[in-house]
């Protein structure tokens, strides 16, 4: 790998100098192993430790296919999707891979005894298959995580909704946290020309997702006066949506669970901020029965901040622990936009609260290819900043994974993939310079 990363450190390299480079047959990976899934079975959700199945290792090159390209990943993240597959919760990722790999030929490669996981990568494209034009070796890119197959007349309208969609290094093989990924063409943005590799490497599924799910016409469609509630606004998902909110003309109100969340958030220029810790909320008396009178307190303080205003939006990604609350605050008419349910799937609300105040749920997953573009344009602006809290070595993805899973973390956690440091990969030190103060505000969450 060093001819390749001594072409990226020059930045002087050429598309044809990248095409003479010799790829090697294999490359560290982070990895699950499929004779190990049952590795936690009987055990708690918490108790089961990433450590002990994420494996760093040597894997061979995958094959490359038409409509694809091989990625030197200069660095990648960890998304709660690696936490999933590194506990085989809620199922083993294997599955995945086993369907994937029924569907035709090329995608067989993908049925292995590893998953070679992550869906986030910043690096340099190294080859790229038949039918790619767009895109050529020495482009400095990221990678959004949709994998569809497009054969299908009802992904066209909205790629999301291909029967044969999939997120790329969590239903797909060959993921972002290795030295090399494969990745479809249509996967490929423009590298932020700002950031350093780990900044840029951080932001693609949750400010994609973030995206779809307040800002698209797929999703809550936020506009401007919008009060937008928040949960977990201090985290990977919430930082981009409540970022999203400020520069959308919409207010936040910002649920966090601790003084420090909620510090981090007023760095990013909310007002409106709820410590649910602090404030006691127990939506569950106990595994079955939920308790509506801490609905209802939930409620009379989002209108103590807000000037006597319910909601028009509830950014809801817990899922089961506060899904019945967010149905009960959202205002008359309002929106819910869900994903992810971190803390539990089976959600369970009041159904009088969404009839007869004609509310409505809206569920998001991911972002479309025109979506992710419309992300990332944010964050090559300098509209939206990369909420980087602290990056590790590839050698070290399961201990960021272990850190994800026990929500030791803020924002993002960055993983240096093929780059030796920190800091490395800023191409335009004018735009770096103008957004610097942002950028480091961001960056210390």
């Amino acid at each position: 790998m060093k001819s390749i990363l001594d072409a990226i450190l020059s930045g002087t390299a050429t598309a044809e100098d990248f095409a003479g480079l010799a790829i090697p047959e294999s490359y560290r990976a982070v990895t699950v192993h499929k004779d190990e899934e049952h590795l936690f079975d009987g055990l708690p959700t918490k108790e089961k430790d990433p450590r002990r199945s994420l494996h760093v290792e040597d894997v061979p090159l995958p094959e490359l296919g038409p409509g694809e390209a091989l990625v030197a990943v200069m660095a990648s993240s960890v998304n709660y999707n690696t936490v999933w597959t590194s506990i085989f919760e809620p199922v083993s990722t294997f599955g995945f891979l086993e369907r994937y790999g029924r569907i035709n030929p090329l995608a067989k490669r993908h049925d292995l005894p590893y998953h070679q996981v992550g869906s986030d990568l910043s690096g340099v494209v190294l080859r790229t298959g038949p039918g790619v034009h767009t895109w050529k070796p020495g482009d400095e890119v990221v990678a959004h995580c949709l994998s569809v197959e497009l054969e299908s007349p009802l992904g066209h309208n909205d790629t999301m909704l291909d029967p044969e969609q999939r997120i790329w290094g969590f239903e797909t093989n060959f993921g972002g946290l290795a030295q090399i990924a494969l990745v479809k063409a249509n996967q490929l943005l423009h590298k932020p020309a700002h950031l350093t590799w780990e900044e840029a490497a951080v932001p693609g599924l949750v400010n994609s997702t973030a995206y779809r799910q307040l800002v698209s016409r797929n999703g809550a469609g936020m506009k401007q006066g919008d009060l937008v509630l928040i949960w977990g606004a201090s985290g990977g998902l919430g930082s981009y949506a409540t970022q999203m909110a400020l520069n959308g003309g919409a207010t936040p109100v910002c649920v966090v669970s601790s003084p420090e969340k909620a510090e981090i958030c007023r760095r990013m220029g909310a007002e409106l901020i709820i410590d649910r810790s602090a404030n006691g909320y127990k939506f569950w008396q106990d595994e079955h029965t939920q308790d509506q009178k801490e609905w209802r307190r939930l409620g009379a303080d989002i209108r103590a901040l807000t000037g006597g205003d319910d909601v028009d939006i509830v950014f809801e990604h817990p899922g089961r622990e506060t899904f019945g609350a967010s149905v009960y605050v959202a205002r008359k008419g309002g929106t819910i936009v869900t994903c992810a349910s971190t803390s539990g799937y089976l959600h369970e609300y009041d159904n009088r609260f969404l009839w007869m105040n004609l509310k409505r749920i809206v569920g998001s997953h991911f972002a479309n290819y025109r979506e992710a573009w419309e992300a990332n344009r944010l964050i090559a602006r300098g509209k939206v900043h990369p909420t980087l809290s602290k990056s590790y070595a590839l050698e070290d993805t399961a201990q960021a994974a272990y850190d994800v899973h026990r929500n030791l973390h803020q924002g993002k956690v960055g993983v240096l993939a093929l780059a030796p440091e920190e800091g490395l990969g800023v191409r335009d030190e004018e735009l770096r310079a103008q957004h610097l103060d942002a950028i480091n505000r961001f960056r210390d969450i």
